[in-house]
């Protein structure tokens, strides 16, 4: 039973119809005891949230709706559940097969890190960030850039939303539309995996994280398009359940598509994955930023030949078709054996692989910490055989970390590591240059980290 005239309205003269199907944003409905309201109302007061009780549950299995003592709707709620049959919509996939990559190894992979750096996916969006003042409060504790300049990329955020607690709350996002046109259900898996691993990489931990969905489809009354939101939200629920991360909202907005005389062009699909967790003491936050000469660099995490979507591919005009795929349940044992590590504070710096792998992320930490390193490719764990320099040093394979730890600290950290995939693979150098030595040891690339920082910066700075 619904009393219409005790909903808060935005302004007067609001008819009671107009009221009961308004889609005004920013509300919610909770179902409390009554002997708790009081206190709910209360608690609410305090964080200046206006709360309404504004019906109640009766036994008389009907929605009634009143407004100003008059009854203006009543229907039976076995028709309100069961009244109209089921939707039935039809929906097919077929794996598409692009083209696979035929090209040469470069000898130098200088000049291919330097165009992924500057992609439109990749580049800084400081531009951008700086629009927005993430500093309202006084409560960040991690913000968008980080590193000795505040101008390196963050993987999460984090805010100390009672300024007197050592809590926090971590915020990461995951996206990635280019391995949608291979597979919408890796697409799917890969953000979940990279918004949960984001949160890792800042000190959070798997332990409280929930999980947010935004999905921007085309029509879904086709069968094509249909069909792959199907599978982005089959992926959803398998991998939610293989990292015990539960979904607790998310949105979506479809028929995303232009209709002209002769096509419909539709949107690629996206799905947009957001993190939350609590995280028990902020000052154990890490940044990904190289930190100090002579510390060891670490691998976390297997990688394998999978480029299909990649940024790589990308630069050179292909798609591929072996899109990155995610193990949840080998990935939720990574990601807690890192997260126990990072607690007992023994990783300086941490930063998740994701678009351009390996490559932009040491550029990342490189020139964010204004540092050089030293990568050695022959060191990395391969899932399967790879014979190629440039494969593996841009391979976007999930659930991979590049960590700094302290060489005072190696025997505490890799003890603890055992029964995961890692590896030492580098070190952090004084000489501001970024040296990746391939898999027969001979140099494959050597950049100074200005350039790098130079091309990443670039695109986007109006």
């Amino acid at each position: 039973r619904v009393y219409l005239e005790r909903v808060p309205l935005k302004y007067l003269g609001l008819s009671y119809t107009e009221i009961w199907i308004s889609e005004s944003q920013e509300r919610m409905v909770l179902a409390v005891p009554p002997n708790t309201v009081d206190q709910l109302i209360s608690l609410f007061q305090g964080e200046g949230v206006e709360a309404t009780v504004i019906g109640e549950f009766t036994d008389t299995r009907r929605l009634e709706l009143f407004y100003e003592g008059n009854l203006v709707g009543d229907l039976d709620m076995e028709f309100l559940h069961k009244g109209l049959p089921q939707l039935e919509k039809k929906a097919v996939w077929e794996l598409p097969q692009h083209a696979e990559p035929d090209f040469p190894q470069p000898t130098d992979l200088r000049e291919d890190l330097l165009r992924i750096l500057a992609s439109w996916n990749v580049c800084s969006k400081e531009w951008v960030i700086r629009q927005y003042d993430h500093e309202v409060q006084g409560g960040s504790v991690l913000k968008p850039l980080t590193g000795v300049n505040n101008d390196g990329p963050s993987d999460a955020a984090i805010v100390r939303p009672i300024l007197d607690s050592d809590m926090g709350i971590v915020v990461a996002n995951g996206i990635n539309p280019k391995y949608g046109d291979i597979d919408p259900y890796w697409m799917a898996a890969s953000a979940i995996d990279e918004a949960l691993r984001q949160v890792v990489a800042v000190g959070g931990s798997l332990r409280r994280v929930a999980l947010l969905d935004n999905f921007c489809w085309g029509n879904p009354d086709k069968p094509d398009r249909l069909g792959g939101l199907v599978r982005a939200a089959q992926a959803c629920y398998d991998v939610a359940l293989g990292y015990e991360t539960p979904f607790i909202s998310g949105k979506d907005s479809l028929y995303n598509e232009f209709e002209t005389e002769k096509e419909s062009i539709s949107i690629p699909p996206t799905l947009l994955i957001s993190a939350v967790a609590v995280m028990d003491n902020v000052e154990r936050a890490v940044t990904m930023d190289c930190k100090r000469e002579g510390d060891l660099v670490y691998i976390i995490g297997t990688t394998w030949n999978e480029l299909g979507g990649s940024q790589y591919y990308g630069i050179h005009g292909y798609v591929g078709n072996r899109v990155p795929r995610v193990d949840s349940k080998k990935g939720k044992r990574l990601m807690d054996a890192l997260s126990a590590v990072m607690e007992k504070g023994l990783v300086k710096a941490c930063h998740d692989l994701s678009e351009g792998g390996i490559g932009v992320a040491a550029a990342e930490m490189a020139f964010a910490g204004g540092l050089g390193m030293v990568i050695h490719l022959g060191q990395v764990p391969l899932g399967e055989a790879m014979n190629r320099d440039d494969y593996v040093l841009f391979s976007e394979s999930n659930t991979r970390f590049l960590v700094e730890v302290a060489p005072e600290d190696r025997q505490q950290f890799e003890g603890m590591m055992a029964g995961v995939d890692f590896a030492a693979i580098g070190q952090v150098t004084s000489k501001e240059r970024l040296e990746v030595y391939g898999l027969n040891g001979e140099i494959v690339l050597s950049a100074l980290i200005a350039e790098l920082k130079e091309a990443w910066q670039r695109p986007l700075r109006w």
